[in-house]
């Protein structure tokens, strides 16, 4: 029924791999009826929460990890080197392409948050903090990426969009796992900065 199998795709590959769905627009853009009527004020709000709490999000999972990672954050955290959705919108640019960006970015977000949240339940299971904060993370990413197939389907009649996937923590080492995660989650607080400077204004009411 439209947008929930479209947006059921995506949840189902919360582990991160190369994948890609493609980006078809046409008549049959069913389900956008299912959006509710402040679905535009509602991704706003999503993506200022997203923004407001990254860095506490980063800094709790930091705390969590331990020694090296409080105290070497540059060295080990460093995003250089991480895979994240290229991300060359900006405020000039056209509302379409900007709705779609963010869908790419926060359709990967929501994997690498399934994946990290994974390996914390296994190495720190008692962190309740930190898992209490990545689910919750997960769960306003999901609400989000929702809301953009809706807007995307009733605004363009776009309905699949070209995504990607980064790379598995599976079958790596402890240490790995957490710097990976710590990589991520740096790249993350960079990143949705820049998302909600360039995509609140084109949600702003008029």
């Amino acid at each position: 029924t439209g947008v929930v199998p479209f947006v059921a795709l995506l949840l189902l590959q919360r582990r991160p791999v190369a994948g890609r769905v493609l980006l078809m627009t046409g008549p049959g853009c069913p389900g956008h009826g299912l959006c509710r009527s402040n679905v535009q004020e509602q991704t706003r709000r999503q993506v200022a929460l997203l923004n407001a709490t990254a860095q506490d999000l980063f800094s709790l999972y930091l705390k969590c990890q331990g020694e090296p990672f409080s105290s070497e954050t540059d060295k080990l955290c460093n995003p250089s080197g991480v895979f994240f959705p290229a991300f060359r919108v900006n405020r000039t640019s056209e509302r379409k392409e900007v709705m779609v960006a963010m869908y790419k970015l926060f359709a990967f977000l929501n994997a690498s948050l399934g994946n990290i949240t994974r390996d914390q339940e296994e190495l720190n299971p008692t962190a309740k903090e930190l898992l209490d904060r990545l689910h919750n993370t997960t769960k306003t990413t999901r609400g989000l990426i929702s809301n953009l197939t809706c807007l995307l389907c009733k605004n363009y009649n776009i309905f699949q969009v070209d995504v990607s996937y980064g790379e598995s923590s599976k079958g790596k080492s402890a240490f790995k796992k957490k710097q990976q995660g710590c990589q991520v989650l740096r790249k993350y607080v960079q990143v949705i900065a820049q998302a909600a400077r360039v995509l609140l204004p084109h949600l702003s009411p008029p």
